[in-house]
């Protein structure tokens, strides 16, 4: 599976929305599908998902709000 696919899966699975992966431009965090509590999920699941460390010092709400800004910034922690 790509990370791609699996971040798509990942975020479904939190915000209990498919428009993840309809609209990889959605601002999840201005939609109400993703808050402060769902970012810590996100983050342990991409953790045990794909073995990628995301050091929470550098997270960025701005470089975390669409699937397609998370895609790209998990790519960077491969």
């Amino acid at each position: 599976m790509t990370i791609k696919a699996e971040i798509l899966d990942i975020l479904e699975e939190i915000t209990g929305s498919s428009d993840v992966r309809a609209n990889e431009a959605l601002d999840l965090f201005e939609e109400g599908l993703l808050d402060s509590m769902g970012t810590v999920q996100l983050i342990l699941e991409i953790e045990s998902r794909l073995d990628i460390t995301v050091p929470v010092s550098e997270f960025d709400r701005e470089e975390w709000s669409t699937p397609a800004l998370i895609i790209n910034k998990v790519a960077e922690y491969q």
